[in-house]
């Protein structure tokens, strides 16, 4: 499909975490933005946020997403679709609970697309690499020809046993196989593409509505208990991690890949690299030395990492270049200074 550069664009989940920079970068970029929302009080904040773009942004209430024709008068009229609203939790009695929601989630968006969104050209859905990687006891460097397997092998298997961590892995990777599914399914019946874009741990700064600094989410509370108040103890520092992403890049992803038109049907892995948590307190520390020294025995060159993630295609597609870790420690910081959370 060519290149979506003006137009209106829905976001669904418009006030999480990254959905909200998304929406900023769009505004900024010059197209209007329809936002869903569970209930009206979660226009307010957003409203008032980017009150200077006036009537480029408007909401309408999808109180379940999960319902056949969900998105049906949402999709009328925008040229494309930015897709982040789904299910994240930990929580249930049976792999179901997760991967039910997540997938009919996906369906219901596309459907609603084919059958009314007559002007929509591309879909951006927000997966994850938990679609991606798997958990080996091995060193892999995985591509975007990855799937994550193993959790949908749990979850069958295991039923009502299966670890959460692979209940919503698993999640995300059926709902991720139900879009391409869909659009092979439909192919030639379409106005539009889609892509993928598979993040890892995302963190920095957050402008999405947070009362209290207890209402983070969850990448970010961590971030804050390990890095600004020092809550981990030398074990979790030196050997726990993953990699990490800046939520910046992940809305750049995002909104470049509605306006190249070499990033359709593609997935898109977002990595920056890895980490373990003092290497976020050595960042950190560049920026404020007071902050608590952690694991002073680390040593980063014997770090191990066995799962790390090689694609090039967010620079090479979409001409994008990751934040550094200081950086994002430094907006990080800056980030809840102005919360007086810091």
């Amino acid at each position: 499909m060519p290149a979506i550069k003006s137009g209106k664009v829905l976001v669904t989940g418009s006030n999480g975490y990254i959905s909200v920079w998304i929406v900023r970068l769009l505004l900024e970029a010059g197209f209007s933005v329809r936002g869903t929302i569970r209930t009206p009080d979660k226009a307010a904040y957003l409203q008032k946020l980017f009150a200077s773009y006036g009537d480029k942004l408007e909401f309408v209430v999808v109180k379940d997403i999960t319902l056949p024709g969900a998105f049906d008068e949402a999709v009328k009229g925008v040229d494309a679709i930015e897709h982040l609203a789904s299910p994240f939790h930990m929580k249930s009695s049976h792999p179901d609970d997760m991967i039910i929601p997540a997938v009919q989630g996906t369906h219901t968006i596309l459907q609603s697309a084919l059958q009314h969104g007559k002007n929509v050209k591309r879909i951006v859905i927000t997966s994850s690499s938990a679609s991606v990687d798997e958990f080996l006891d091995y060193a892999k460097i995985y591509t975007e020809d990855d799937w994550n397997n193993q959790s949908v092998r749990e979850a069958k298997e295991k039923g009502k046993d299966c670890p959460p961590v692979h209940s919503y892995r698993a999640s995300k990777t059926l709902a991720e196989k139900e879009a391409w599914k869909f659009v092979e399914e439909h192919n030639g019946q379409l106005t539009f593409d889609i892509v993928a874009i598979c993040p890892v741990y995302v963190y920095g700064p957050v402008i999405q509505e947070v009362k209290s600094v207890d209402a983070l989410n969850t990448s970010m509370a961590s971030w804050y208990n390990n890095v600004v108040k020092g809550t981990a103890d030398d074990d979790t520092l030196a050997n726990v991690g993953g990699s990490w992403v800046d939520v910046r890049d992940v809305a750049a992803t995002h909104v470049k890949s509605l306006m190249v038109e070499g990033a359709g049907n593609k997935r898109i892995l977002n990595s920056a690299g890895e980490y373990k948590w003092q290497d976020w307190i050595l960042a950190a520390r560049k920026i404020d030395p007071k902050l608590s020294a952690g694991n002073t025995s680390y040593d980063p060159e014997k770090a191990v990492h066995l799962n790390r993630f090689g694609s090039t295609r967010m620079h090479d597609i979409l001409g994008i270049a990751y934040h550094t870790e200081e950086e994002t420690a430094r907006d990080s910081l800056a980030n809840f200074r102005e919360h007086g959370w810091y």
